[in-house]
């Protein structure tokens, strides 16, 4: 039990250990944690600074790359015989052998710049109006395409007037129909004088020569590379699967300068622009790489901990043992002195403050049972006279009591009677008036009960107007859908007659091909029948061009006839839904109209059996009313002789009263001097 309230908490002694033990703990454990944070944000100050430089230098080399590739567009914009063997393809009366010539040395140039560089995927000179027998690409590549978003990068390369334009990493090139990741630099190749030998100069560059350029870059253990464009896509990455795709590292808004930034989970993010391209260079790694050295510390820190720890106990317990056990002793003895021990007294051999309080205690005991002694010899004085006048007073009482006794008793049944007929009487009264409020009750609901069924009248007339227009909605779905199909269905036949012209255009265009063919192995003599044979590929082209048109618009107005028939069809069973539900509603009106008249018949039949009750209740108030009116009479005349008793009954009470209660001072006087012990 004493060690038990030695170490509760309102103890004195466990209040200094806490203090103790908090304020030790609490000042190691800061110091500890405020040097592993300083020390882990200057290694990521440093950190952060070296792969700054890092990031630099491979952004100055890949800039090195890019622009490598701008001075070899500029040298063909700038080369004389290309120009004019661009301007002899161009030109519709040059001879055939000329213009095979200018394009085999278009080819020759093509493949020799692409074949010598290993990095570079091909190279291509496309017309404006990407037409594939007028644009020329080295070996390796293959052939044009029409598609919207190639026409759009072509409009952003025309638009830059000659200056160089670099575009992303496309997974399937830069016409989007290779097997080969690339990126793609385009250039217009100007021609003031004669602006029909205009042509644009496309380089593709394979997607793994960046990464032959980065290899060496390494931030951290597990830190990575990668090239965003403005457009969050990534550029590069080690992971083939992530190119083109949204990036989750990304760099701030208006971020012309490179910086650091650090993620939410825990990453230190290094941005870099190019100045080459409209890109940034982004590495990223854990920070736990970079912090490894500074998790030692952090070991150390918490041994030092452990130690303050240690050190707190051992204060603690020495400040329990010299402060709290003297005072926990000194409490005890002060108990067993509350109970009425008065022999206690303190051993404390001390000089301190804590010795001064045990002496002190030792004497306040000893004048506390000196006054006990003499107090306990007036209190036997006291109780022997107290006895005597209890026993005079109790004689006196016995008589007084007896007669105030059966006069109280008399007087209490008269009054009970005169209670219990009052009692009735207004219960009575109360029912009366609960039947009335009943009878009201009861004509209020009727009405209600007519209002009601009037309304479930209208209700169902509704409901029987609200099934014939659902029927009619159903039917009129039903006739949508049936033209829907037929709809499908011819939409399908018109895609089948469009796909017999495309065949036929084709064909066409295979004939003029083998007339040109022919013409130009007749010469001078054919070079009527090649015009002939050029207008009507021209044809043929068109011809395509607007089949193709027309097969789109049918293949949009099947995709839209499909998904109306497709709407309908979710759509009828919610109609036929609608049907089945409305007519139980209507099941369900027809239903309470038949109860409402049930219970219409019960409240006129409950009325009729109020108005009988009350008539009864009537009656019933009278009766009670005359008995008691006897009643009250019979008690008044009781009471007045039972006051006449009382009177001198409470006289001879008072009297006992005071001798007990003197007894009981005497008494009580006693007990407590005797739980003294002296």
């Amino acid at each position: 039990m004493n060690m038990m309230r030695r170490f509760q908490f309102k103890a004195v002694g466990m209040k200094l250990f806490v203090i103790f033990f908090t304020t030790i703990v609490l000042l190691s454990s800061a110091l500890g944690l405020l040097s592993y944070s300083i020390s882990k944000d200057t290694v990521m100050d440093q950190v952060s600074e070296a792969t700054s430089g890092q990031m630099m230098q491979a952004a100055d080399k890949l800039d090195f790359l890019l622009a490598q590739y701008e001075a070899a567009s500029r040298q063909w914009a700038l080369d004389t015989v290309l120009r004019e063997d661009l301007v002899t393809v161009s030109t519709a009366g040059i001879g055939i052998r000329d213009k095979m010539q200018a394009e085999n040395r278009i080819r020759e140039k093509l493949n020799g710049m692409a074949s010598s560089d290993k990095r570079l995927q091909g190279m291509r000179l496309v017309a404006p109006n990407l037409q594939a027998q007028s644009s020329y690409n080295s070996t390796g590549l293959t052939g044009m395409s029409s598609a919207e978003s190639v026409k759009a990068k072509m409009d952003r390369i025309i638009q830059a007037d000659g200056e160089p334009v670099w575009f992303p990493t496309e997974v399937q090139g830069f016409m989007e129909n290779e097997k080969t990741a690339t990126m793609s630099m385009g250039r217009l190749l100007k021609n003031l004088k004669n602006p029909d030998a205009q042509y644009i100069l496309l380089i593709d560059i394979k997607e793994e020569a960046v990464g032959g350029v980065l290899a060496n870059l390494k931030i951290g253990n597990n830190g990575r590379m990668r090239i965003i464009a403005e457009d969050n896509r990534i550029v590069h990455d080690m992971d083939s699967a992530q190119l083109m795709q949204p990036s989750d590292i990304t760099v701030p808004q208006d971020a012309e300068d490179g910086g650091i930034y650090y993620t939410a989970d825990e990453q230190m993010v290094v941005y870099t622009p190019l100045k080459t391209a409209p890109w940034h260079m982004v590495g990223f790694a854990p920070v736990s790489d970079f912090v490894q050295a500074t998790d030692k510390l952090l070991v150390v820190t918490l041994g030092v901990i452990v130690a303050a720890v240690l050190v707190a106990i051992l204060l603690g317990y020495y400040m329990m043992r010299s402060i709290g056990r003297p005072l926990n002793q000194m409490c005890r003895l002060m108990e067993e002195g509350e109970q009425g021990n008065l022999k206690v007294r303190t051993e404390f051999r001390r000089a301190d403050e804590i010795g001064r309080l045990g002496h002190s205690f030792n004497r306040m005991m000893g004048q506390i049972s000196a006054l006990v002694d003499q107090t306990n010899a007036s209190a036997k004085q006291v109780l022997a006279t107290a006895e005597e006048l209890a026993g005079v007073s109790k004689g006196t009482s016995l008589t007084a009591g007896e007669i105030a006794s059966a006069m109280e008793q008399i007087a209490q049944g008269s009054a009970s009677l005169a209670m219990e007929a009052e009692r009735e009487n207004q219960l009575a009264e109360n029912i009366g008036f609960q039947m009335s409020k009943v009878s009201d009750s009861n004509q209020v609901m009727e009405a209600a009960a007519d209002r009601v069924l009037q309304v479930t009248g209208e209700g169902a007339r509704h409901m029987d107007n609200l099934v014939e227009k659902s029927t009619r909605i159903n039917q009129v779905n039903r006739a949508i859908f049936q033209n829907a199909e037929k709809l499908k269905e011819n939409t399908a036949s018109i895609h089948k007659i469009l796909e017999l012209m495309s065949e036929i255009t084709h064909q066409t265009n295979v004939l003029s091909i083998n007339a040109t063919i022919e013409a130009a192995r007749a010469g001078a003599a054919g070079s009527g029948f090649m015009v002939v044979a050029n207008e009507v590929r021209s044809l043929a082209d068109r011809s395509k061009e607007s089949i193709q048109t027309v097969g789109a618009m049918i293949k949009d107005i099947r995709s839209e006839v499909q998904g109306s028939v497709d709407a309908l069809t979710s759509a009828s069973p919610l109609f036929d839904e609608q049907l089945h539900s409305v007519q139980e509603a209507q099941g369900v009106f027809d239903h309470v109209r038949y109860e409402m008249d049930a219970l219409l018949a019960e409240i006129r039949e409950s009325t009729r059996s109020v108005e009988v009750l009350i008539g009864s209740q009537l009656t019933l108030t009278d009766s009670i009313s005359e008995a008691s009116s006897i009643v009250q009479e019979t008690s008044a005349a009781t009471e007045e002789v039972a006051s006449m008793s009382s009177e001198q009954f409470k006289v001879s009470e008072k009297l006992v009263a005071l001798s007990s209660r003197l007894e009981e001072l005497s008494e009580g006087l006693r007990k407590s001097l005797v739980m003294f012990r002296t």
